[in-house]
């Protein structure tokens, strides 16, 4: 059973849609993020429905995010379910023409930051031997697609880092997974064209996207099966969408 949930990147898209569902069916949350007001409306939302708590900070800093999580109050620190979400894409362009501060963020954001987040609430984990990380990956952890190189390579490292979670784990009955969704419409492609909201839209024009409900729904789904069911590598395409690079825009 699951008493509380810690979720990264909860001020938007997925992470937000999955505080939703998780507040609604009385778990209490630790949401976590960059933007205080977007946590502190989410908290009044939600605070009819689960006891709530907000962190923030970005995942990119280590002092930042450990600081954040020792401060937790006492009947927040027993974690039964931490939900990577917090990650980043910057820019779509061919290597030799990539931004290195562009690299940087992402590799910091999608590898470094759940590293550091996952250090953090490991321990009481480990200590009561019981507990689950739910890591939101990406299609790009599969197959690398024309320009997204350092993109796909940070979501390669949480595939693998996936994996090697769960072998580490096991011996201390923690259940590690990955959710990998394909095309889903939420702020994703406006901040990887850096605020060109044409651009991003034009994404997710001629065909239905994955929506961050839909997401939201399956995190719950695998979150609650039975313990003793790990769910460890679930990969979602809108139905339009055959690979990362071939999409149905007439669907």
């Amino acid at each position: 059973m699951i008493k509380t949930a810690f979720i990264t990147g909860a001020t938007s898209g997925i992470g937000k849609a999955t505080a939703i569902i998780f507040a609604k069916n009385s778990v209490n949350l630790v949401i976590c993020g960059r933007r205080a007001n977007k946590l502190d409306e989410l908290k009044r939302e939600l605070s009819e429905y689960a006891k709530i708590h907000t962190l923030q900070f970005d995942v990119r800093h280590k002092e930042d995010v450990q600081k954040a999580i020792e401060s937790l109050p006492e009947e927040f620190k027993s974690i039964d379910l931490l939900v990577n979400n917090a990650g980043n894409a910057h820019g779509l362009n061919p290597i030799q023409e990539g931004s290195i501060d562009d690299w940087d963020a992402m590799i910091d954001g999608n590898v470094k930051g759940l590293l550091y987040v996952t250090k953090a609430i490991m321990p009481e984990m480990i200590k009561k031997k019981r507990g689950f990380i739910l890591n939101i990956g990406s299609i790009a952890a599969k197959e690398v697609y024309p320009n997204g190189n350092v993109y796909c390579a940070s979501k390669f490292a949480v595939d693998a880092l996936n994996k090697g979670m769960r072998i580490d784990l096991n011996k201390h009955n923690i259940r590690v997974g990955a959710i990998h969704p394909g095309f889903v419409e939420t702020e994703f492609s406006e901040v990887r064209f850096k605020g060109d909201t044409e651009r991003a839209d034009d994404v997710y024009k001629g065909y239905k996207a994955l929506q961050a409900e839909d997401i939201a729904d399956i995190i719950y789904f695998v979150a609650t099966r039975p313990y003793h069911v790990n769910i460890e590598d679930l990969i979602v395409y809108p139905t339009a969408q055959a690979t990362p690079t071939i999409l149905n825009k007439d669907a």
